[in-house]
C-alpha cells in the first residue's frame, strides 16, 4: 500500500488545499485535487528522509488551534507596537534550548515561530540543541522562552517524538 500511496495524510491535505484554492466544489476539481494529492507525494517520496508518524492527533489539532490564535493575536500586537512608535520597542535575541530531536519537529518549531507575528527563528545551532529567536518586543526573555517551550515545543514533542505521553 505504501508503494502506491506513500503519504496518505499529505495526499488528503493536498487534495483539500487544492479545493480551497480553487474555491469550487465540482467533480472536476475533486478529481484534479485527488490526482494532485496522490501525484505530488508519489513523485517526491524519494526526497522524504523518514516516515511521518503522528502519535497524538488531538494534541496536533490543539497545537494548530493555539498557532492560529497566536497568529491573530500577534498580528494585532505587532500593529499596536508599530502604532506606538519604534522608540518604545524592546527587540531582543533569545536562546531557546531544544528538547526536540527530530529534524521534522525542529523544523516545524522554527517555522511556527517565524510565522507568528513579532518573532522569527534566526539560527539553529550546529548541534541542533539551541534555536536563536528574535522578537520585536519583550520585557522578559525567560518568559518568552518558557512560552515557546510550553505552547509550541511540548505539543510538537508529544505529537512527533513521544511514544506514550
Amino acid at each position: 500500500m505504501r508503494r502506491f500511496l506513500p503519504h496518505p495524510l499529505l495526499t488528503v491535505s493536498l487534495a483539500i488545499l487544492w479545493l480551497l484554492l480553487a474555491n469550487q466544489l465540482s467533480a472536476g476539481h475533486v478529481v484534479l485535487g485527488a490526482l494532485l494529492g496522490w501525484l505530488i507525494p508519489f513523485a517526491t517520496s524519494s526526497f522524504w528522509p523518514e516516515r511521518i508518524r503522528i502519535r497524538h492527533p488531538l494534541t496536533l489539532l490543539r497545537f494548530l488551534l493555539v498557532f492560529v490564535i497566536d497568529i491573530v493575536r500577534g498580528s494585532f500586537l505587532v500593529a499596536w507596537l508599530i502604532l506606538k512608535g519604534p522608540a518604545r520597542l524592546r527587540p531582543v535575541f533569545v536562546e531557546v534550548p531544544l528538547a526536540l530531536e527530530t529534524d521534522l519537529a525542529i523544523g516545524l518549531l522554527a517555522n511556527t515561530i517565524s510565522l507568528t507575528p513579532g518573532t522569527v527563528s534566526a539560527r539553529l545551532s550546529a548541534d541542533k540543541r539551541t534555536l536563536i529567536v528574535h522578537t520585536i518586543d519583550t520585557g522578559d526573555a525567560a518568559a518568552l522562552v518558557a512560552e515557546i517551550k510550553q505552547r509550541y515545543e511540548t505539543p510538537l514533542k508529544k505529537v512527533f517524538e513521544q511514544e506514550n505521553a
